[in-house]
């Protein structure tokens, strides 16, 4: 049992992965914003590559004919809706978004060494745990596909924002945490009576989490909501006397589009709970928002907002057109319809493919079972579930990596 468990390499958990669509260091923000409403991922790669000509030399047995190029590439990061939002909040940004927007993607990067790894496809499953252990949060596994030069030559034509990466005849996938855990749900007979046992008696309940009082600015938090994006986990939202009232989850954020920077600067987290809520911003809160930007000075950075939603689709552009309408005859010169709808309606054709998720928090009890909270993890796409008494109290969080650390410790004790 625990021979076929450390005999796994990582290829065999990237067969089907769809490749990278990768952006290079020197793409703009404004650009970044462009792919993610075109793509139906919500995290995009960003490569690091210096290529070269080489004439009439094979590379590594690659490179077949004359000018072919080649070079080192290197995944630096990822960047996501929530990295363009965050960035959008900061003080300096704020009154001139349209300069913001100009910057290279680089400055939306982490500087947290180690979050993105490189990993050979016959690393074992045991190491691919191990990275992940020590602070990895995606490791970049090369997909066992070779190119011919004419096969190059076409893809190579066909670049774009974001162009799959293909160095030396290979693409790219993402192995993360939610794939090792998929694995381990699939194997799960093979480690009982584990699975069986409360996350309570295993001990992976941890009390390291981020916290937002309901009525505290949003804007207030900012740090807390760019740093749970980083850590792969929430921020959860909690009253006076602790009870869980929801979450800021940058999994909700990322499907939702720039607009939401006026909501962070203005709200309360409660309020903003309820704006980036799947069905729509409520209008008071729309009315809100519009009113205490105008009282800010900020209106330059929702005509920003304004502008670039129209490039999202031709029926939001429409019926902003239309709207706009309506607001000149009743006097009003301030596109509102900018607000309407900051979460996935508002973001590509590509909305039926995405995962709406609600601001309510998941939860469990500390007495459910660890196979239980792997199953409730993964059918709400997440790599956490927050833990709460019958009073709705909040006592704590399970995170995937703690999850990962009791299999790699089982696993150890059946070798």
């Amino acid at each position: 049992m625990a021979v076929s468990l450390l005999a796994r390499e990582i290829s065999d958990l990237c067969l089907g992965k769809p490749a990278l669509r990768s952006l290079s260091l020197t793409t703009t923000i404004t650009e970044v914003l462009f792919a993610l409403k075109n793509s139906d991922d919500n995290f995009l790669s960003v490569w690091s590559c210096e290529h070269t000509a080489k004439t009439n030399k094979d590379y590594r047995g690659n490179c077949e004919e004359d000018g072919c190029d080649v070079g080192e590439c290197k995944c630096v990061g990822k960047v996501s809706m929530v990295d363009v939002i965050c960035y959008l909040c900061k003080d300096e940004n704020l009154l001139s978004p349209s300069d913001a927007l100009k910057a290279p993607v680089s400055v939306l990067l982490p500087e947290i060494p180690g979050m993105v790894v490189h990993v050979e496809p016959t690393s074992s499953l045991l190491d691919a745990i191990d990275l992940i252990l020590q602070g990895a949060k995606n490791l970049v596994v090369p997909i066992k596909t070779r190119y011919s030069s004419s096969s190059r030559r076409k893809q190579h034509q066909k670049l774009s924002i974001t162009s799959p990466t293909i160095h030396n005849g290979r693409e790219f996938c993402w192995l993360t945490q939610e794939d090792i855990i998929r694995f381990f749900l699939g194997s799960i007979g093979l480690f009982a009576p584990l699975p069986a046992l409360s996350i309570d008696t295993l001990g992976i309940i941890s009390t390291d989490y981020l916290t937002i009082d309901y009525h505290s600015p949003a804007i207030s938090e900012l740090e807390a909501i760019s740093g749970s994006l980083a850590d792969e986990n929430s921020v959860a939202i909690i009253d006076s006397d602790g009870i869980l009232i929801g979450e800021l989850s940058p999994f909700t954020l990322a499907c939702c589009d720039e607009s939401v920077a006026a909501a962070i600067t203005t709200l309360s987290s409660g309020d903003l709970m309820a704006y980036i809520d799947c069905g729509g911003p409520p209008d008071d809160l729309v009315n809100l928002v519009m009113t205490r930007l105008k009282g800010r000075g900020l209106e330059a950075m929702l005509q920003e907002f304004t502008n670039s939603s129209c490039y999202s689709t031709t029926s939001s552009c429409h019926s902003r057109s239309s709207s706009s309408s309506s607001d000149e005859e009743s006097g009003s010169s301030t596109p509102f319809s900018a607000l309407q709808r900051p979460g996935k309606y508002s973001r590509s054709m590509s909305y039926s493919a995405r995962m709406v998720r609600r601001a309510e928090a998941i939860v469990c009890h500390p007495k459910s079972s660890l196979v239980a909270v792997m199953i409730q993890a993964i059918a709400h796409r997440l790599n956490y579930v927050w833990v709460i008494e019958d009073d709705c109290s909040l006592v704590g969080i399970v995170r995937f990596c703690d999850v990962l650390k009791v299999f790699r410790e089982s696993i150890e004790d059946m070798a």
